[in-house]
């Protein structure tokens, strides 16, 4: 059976085919600049050239249209008929307290990701326009919805509470829900390979490292606390969100400005962080580029983030008491060598002894590597992400009935015997 997943942002939706039987992906690719104008189609078959495809979408319905004649169109396509597809796994940021697990969307189902989607008013609409997009042009196979928060609704009361009006929370669904889920989850499941261990053998700090940013402290195989919280804006310094602050910054300035929620909202959001710091740079290629040409903002921006990423382990690693590994995942986490030197320095106190020479070979999308010393009694790794793999997982678990949840259903990528495509 062939599974569509796909990844619905407010200006792009990405998409990936992976052929169950096979365990391979046949295309993936990206339609970027959905609703703003000038969109266009990258469309990747291993194999072949890339294609690419200028073509206007002025909403999510055309762009899964767009996919769709892609995946089929003679000249580019991989599948002569969409019927191959057996369903359609959709990646959905906020579930709220309503879903620990991916579930099969019905109407009950799609009802319950628009009542929570004013706590996730930048992603959740687009995700929703997927689905909706999706199902009308596939109408006849199922749809399911694989969450971002799920796999951190483990964390207890004390972890995701605020310390704000209770009737925040009662009233009005204010807490900690985390995000990342599946990434964590599958960096985590294949530390724990790694290490030898069964999964709820293990605590590990996950470290998803991309423009977007969150840690996530994993007690006994499941998650016990996330930097992210009520919103993605939470946590780590990140490509343009801020992360942690003063939580009197944003009156203090709207009052001193003359801003609205909305325009500090978006201050917050998209022109903060690694942008923020540098006033031109997200890409943090480019950062150290520029910090190493002697840009002082720049290397001002990696001490900060470095420095930030270093705090989470040291609270992370209280929180959980005993510590099996750090994880680096992502695309900073996988290919910034320098930025994980920085983040890990002088840390062989905490049991963390750095090879060196290892984290700066480990630049790689593909391998899974070991960069800390064979002696080091914390080990730290960089494991590629592998979120589709997860989404299309748990699509044919729910298809065949197999599927239970993230803690007790049986992962392929959490044997020894799995091998990355």
């Amino acid at each position: 059976m062939d599974i569509l997943a796909l990844n619905c942002g407010s200006s792009s939706v990405k998409y990936q085919l992976f052929d169950w039987k096979r365990k391979e992906v046949i295309a993936k690719g990206m339609v970027e600049r959905v609703t703003i104008g000038d969109s266009y189609i990258i469309h990747e078959v291993p194999g072949r050239e890339t294609y690419r495809e200028e073509y206007e979408c002025p909403d999510h319905k055309t762009a899964v249209h767009l996919i769709v004649k892609t995946l089929s169109g003679k000249e580019h396509g991989v599948v002569t008929d969409m019927n191959q597809i057996s369903a359609v796994g959709h990646r959905v940021v906020h579930g709220g307290e309503k879903f620990t697990c991916s579930v099969r969307i019905d109407d009950d189902v799609l009802a319950a990701i628009k009542e929570v989607q004013h706590l996730a008013p930048l992603h959740n609409p687009p995700n929703i326009s997927g689905i909706e997009a999706a199902q009308a042009v596939l109408p006849n196979v199922p749809h399911i919805a694989i969450f971002d928060t799920a796999f951190h609704q483990t964390m207890p009361e004390y972890a995701y509470t605020y310390p704000v009006p209770h009737e925040w929370y009662t009233q009005h669904g204010v807490r900690r829900y985390g995000f990342h889920g599946t990434s964590h989850l599958y960096v985590a499941k294949r530390a724990a390979v790694l290490l030898g261990k069964k999964p709820e053998q293990c605590n590990i700090i996950t470290m998803h490292i991309g423009n977007g940013v969150s840690h996530c402290a994993i007690k006994n195989g499941v998650s016990v606390d996330t930097s992210m919280g009520l919103t993605p804006l939470e946590g780590a310094v990140m490509g343009t969100r801020c992360g942690d602050i003063d939580p009197a910054i944003p009156a203090f300035i709207m009052e001193r400005e003359g801003l609205t929620p909305k325009d500090i909202d978006n201050i917050l959001n998209k022109k903060s962080g690694i942008f923020g710091i540098t006033g031109e740079f997200t890409d943090r290629r480019d950062v150290i580029e520029a910090a190493e040409a002697g840009n002082t903002r720049c290397q001002l921006a990696l001490d900060i983030e470095s420095y930030r990423l270093k705090k989470y382990i040291g609270c992370y690693n209280a929180a959980l008491g005993r510590l099996d590994a750090v994880v680096f995942t992502a695309g900073v986490g996988e290919m910034a060598w320098l930025i994980r030197e920085k983040t890990l320095d002088n840390l062989e106190h905490m049991g963390i002894t750095l090879d060196r020479e290892k984290n700066r070979n480990t630049m790689t999308r593909k391998r899974e590597t070991m960069i800390s010393t064979p002696d080091s009694p914390i080990k730290v790794f960089v494991i590629p992400t592998d979120e589709e793999l997860v989404f299309t997982e748990d699509v044919v678990a729910i298809l065949e009935g197999t599927y239970t949840d993230h803690m007790n259903f049986s992962y392929s990528f959490a044997h020894d015997s799995f091998q990355r495509s």
